[in-house]
């Protein structure tokens, strides 16, 4: 979701690549089939393209799968990155790899600064801080970006913004965790930022989320107020409550000083981003983005994905 959307916005400011584990049709930019799975992918996608920069999305992002599948988790979210950044490190390529909010445990009043030691549980957050520090050990000059974000996605379903949208719109009660906290950040708006720091000569670990922290039905109530949903819908709820196969955060409230402070910016405050995502809806942008894949998605599970999941709120 991050990549399309970001390529998007910088295709009309750059020449852009953008590389997907299944085939794209019509998009405004130059797109690329590969899996980076196969031996020796990222080194050929590198030579093809020859980029002036990278940002690094691809993930597998559903948590429970990557509880059920810790391999397939440790090559994409670990060994990956890892080797894209030796990659762009060989080649003199600026290099954003995308992490996770998910490093920390939560424990802590949710005020996290990079300085402070990720505490990662389950494998998908154990399998990206271990990311994290494979690209900064192949590649020192590359930026390290912990983002938690929402918007509209090539299969309508990947982000917790669309979850309470698909569901709410068609009159179905859904449940809000009010004990799992986030910083949640319209993607357009991050993939804005993610330019900037691409322009920018910084390095090191960032926090590039929204400036505001709420919960999971603070969102959801959030949505239906600005779309004209009925919020009674959403029964708030403890994610204790429910057998997730991997374990959540409950704080996830980041910092992002040290990013106003180093790159002159802050990120739109949530009301912002919320309208801007609305008013995608309005414009028909969720049926525009979903237009370019060739094919429905493959199903949620299958062994081999490499950006899996409907996050709703098993996230």
């Amino acid at each position: 979701m991050l990549g399309l959307n970001l390529a998007l916005e910088a295709a009309g400011l750059h020449d852009v690549t953008g590389v997907c584990r299944r085939a794209l049709a019509s998009t405004p930019f130059d797109a690329m089939q590969a899996d980076l799975l196969e031996a020796g992918a990222v080194v050929r996608i590198l030579e093809a393209v020859r980029p002036a920069a990278v940002v690094h999305c691809a993930a597998a992002a559903d948590l429970d799968f990557c509880e059920h599948y810790p391999e397939i988790a440790r090559r994409i979210n670990t060994e990956v990155p890892g080797q894209m950044a030796s990659g762009c490190s060989l080649r003199n390529i600026r290099l954003i790899h995308i992490s996770t909010d998910a490093v920390f445990d939560g424990l802590k009043d949710g005020s996290y600064s990079e300085t402070d030691k990720p505490r990662p549980g389950g494998i998908y957050a154990t399998t990206k801080c271990a990311g994290e520090q494979a690209v900064l050990q192949a590649n020192p000059y590359a930026i390290v970006a912990r983002v938690n974000f929402y918007g509209w996605s090539l299969s309508g379903g990947r982000s917790l913004g669309e979850f309470f949208v698909k569901n709410l719109s068609r009159g179905a009660a859904v449940r809000g965790f009010t004990d799992v906290r986030l910083c949640p950040t319209f993607v357009n708006d991050l993939a804005n930022a993610l330019m900037r720091l691409l322009e920018s000569e910084l390095r090191g670990t960032y926090h590039v989320v929204g400036p505001e922290a709420m919960t999971k039905y603070e969102f959801g109530v959030a949505i239906a107020r600005k779309f004209g949903y009925d919020e009674s819908l959403i029964s708030p709820e403890s994610v204790e409550e429910f057998g997730l196969a991997a374990p959540r955060s409950h704080n996830l409230g980041l910092l992002t000083d040290k990013l106003s402070t180093d790159l002159g910016i802050s990120l739109p405050d949530f009301s912002t981003g919320l309208d801007k995502f609305h008013r995608q809806f309005l414009q028909g942008f969720p049926q525009q983005i979903q237009s370019y894949q060739q094919a429905p998605l493959a199903s949620i599970g299958q062994p081999g994905l490499s950006a899996s999941g409907l996050p709703g709120e098993g996230s």
